[in-house]
């Protein structure tokens, strides 16, 4: 359901479970936890919109598919391939916790500004087209972002003094709509071509193609992994790197990317699973959330009367190897509860697109109402669509707009941390910059991915391959 979020349905179970025992509390979130990042594939696929923010890349691989009737396929690939990137994420949790933690704890604010930098770079894998459009689309969502009362200094951004934008812009509601509301208003120009019948034949996707992506698939695992297990980063930022890593790897797509291809699903949903094994390693090991779900889960464990960290480690060895174990029951039947229902989730594609289209503007306004129970989101949802519609009429991706406000706030407040631990000195910022092994490696990945992107490097890069094939 789109706007409703997991970190919304465990917050809300945490009531429910106050008079539990802890272990079936700690399983029922668990379960709602692995099964949320999964089922926002389901819209992002079926409908172009993304039921949870960690599926913003599914969507530009997987509703192509659907509108080619290869829905089947595509929630086929979703659901195999975020199995097995939910047991990567638990290997590493159950066997190296420890060992990743100590590298997540080594990122300081300058590095979690790099991050975001890097991050923000990806608007030309986002883009599908001119590069200029991207940027452009990339620095709006920046913008959008900082509306409303900076979180340290309290003074007012972009708000022109209206109150109602002194609390910013909710993301959700301008991720429903950019790509929700905007896709309903594209389907009124065929409204009444007939729907497309989806293509429904084998659901589990063959086992060459599973072995064809696995080299892929265990990268991406890699980069969730890691991302979940940076506090305050998560899967989304996961699965729009891995998808970015996924355009860069792979050198002959059946399908280009932003088209069908189905390593645009492989990547981001292995790595978007991958990641809530990794947002465990810090809340069991030191007792930092690496999410926003951990850190309710972490109040959960408190008001259980458990104290998450090395402690609970120490003393409560077994509730460690309980969460592990609800995980992997959890992801297992994630993936039995994920192919039984693929026949009838696709028959949404085939509605006439008469009710299709009041389906999609009800979910989208329930989506939007949902995040704070307030009619301005609605608003703001219905704006962010209608300018949707007029950016993709025009040919302005969307993908690098939801990136934008997703990396703002993290950006932001990492670079006044990081300038504020130096005393404000540039100088000694840039010094920590090429003293730290971890910030130099950050920094040089952005020159390096920021000037492959420029028009000097493929030229460059022509000449030289050019010159390769003519001596051969």
């Amino acid at each position: 359901m789109p706007g409703l979020s997991v970190t919304m349905a465990v917050s809300i179970l945490i009531s429910f479970t106050f008079s539990w025992e802890v272990y079936p509390a700690i399983a029922l979130m668990i379960g709602i936890y692995m099964g949320g990042v999964y089922g926002g594939s389901r819209t992002a696929i079926l409908l172009n919109i993304p039921g949870a923010p960690s599926a913003i890349a599914t969507a530009l691989d997987g509703y192509p598919m659907a509108k080619r009737g290869e829905a089947g396929t595509a929630i086929g690939v979703t659901t195999v391939m975020s199995f097995i990137g939910g047991f990567i994420g638990i290997g590493v949790l159950a066997l190296a916790a420890p060992l990743v933690s100590e590298f997540a704890l080594t990122f300081q604010p300058r590095d979690y500004m790099l991050l975001a930098v890097l991050g923000i770079l990806l608007v030309g894998s986002l883009s599908q087209g001119s590069l200029l459009k991207g940027i452009f689309a990339g620095a709006l969502g920046i913008a959008i972002g900082a509306v409303g009362r900076d979180p340290l200094t309290f003074t007012e951004r972009f708000t022109f003094d209206l109150q109602l934008m002194e609390g910013g812009i909710s993301f959700i509601a301008v991720m429903i709509g950019m790509f929700g509301v905007s896709e309903a208003l594209l389907q009124l120009h065929h409204v009444h071509t007939p729907s497309l019948r989806q293509k429904i034949g084998r659901i589990l996707p063959s086992l060459a193609t599973v072995k064809k992506h696995l080299p892929l698939s265990l990268q991406t695992s890699t980069i969730g992994v890691i991302i979940g297990a940076l506090p305050g980063t998560g899967g989304d930022i996961a699965a729009l790197m891995a998808y970015d890593h996924a355009k860069r790897v792979t050198k002959a797509p059946e399908r280009p990317f932003g088209e069908g291809a189905i390593e645009g699903l492989v990547a981001p949903e292995t790595a978007n699973n991958a990641a809530v094994g990794g947002a465990f390693i810090p809340m069991m090991t030191l007792g930092i959330p690496g999410d926003a779900v951990t850190a309710i889960m972490i109040g959960a464990l408190f008001i259980h009367g458990l104290n998450p960290g090395p402690m609970l480690m120490i003393d409560q060895p077994d509730m460690f190897w309980f969460i592990v174990g609800c995980l992997v029951t959890a992801n297992v039947f994630m993936l039995l509860f994920g192919l039984t229902g693929i026949r009838l989730f696709t028959k949404i594609v085939e509605m006439p697109r008469a009710v299709l289209i009041p389906l999609i503007m009800l979910l989208s306004i329930v989506g939007a109402y949902a995040v704070n129970n307030s009619v301005s989101d609605v608003y703001w949802m219905l704006g962010f669509g209608l300018f949707g519609y007029f950016m993709r009429q025009y040919g302005y991706p969307l993908g690098p707009v939801i990136l934008g406000v997703i990396l703002s706030r993290l950006l932001d407040d990492n670079w006044r941390r990081a300038i504020i631990s130096e005393r404000e000195d540039l100088g000694l910022f840039f010094h920590g910059l090429f003293s730290s092994p971890l910030s130099t490696v950050l920094f040089v990945a952005v020159i390096v991915i920021f000037v492959s992107q420029t028009p000097l490097w493929a030229r460059g890069k022509a000449k030289l391959f050019g010159k390769t094939e003519k001596t051969a």
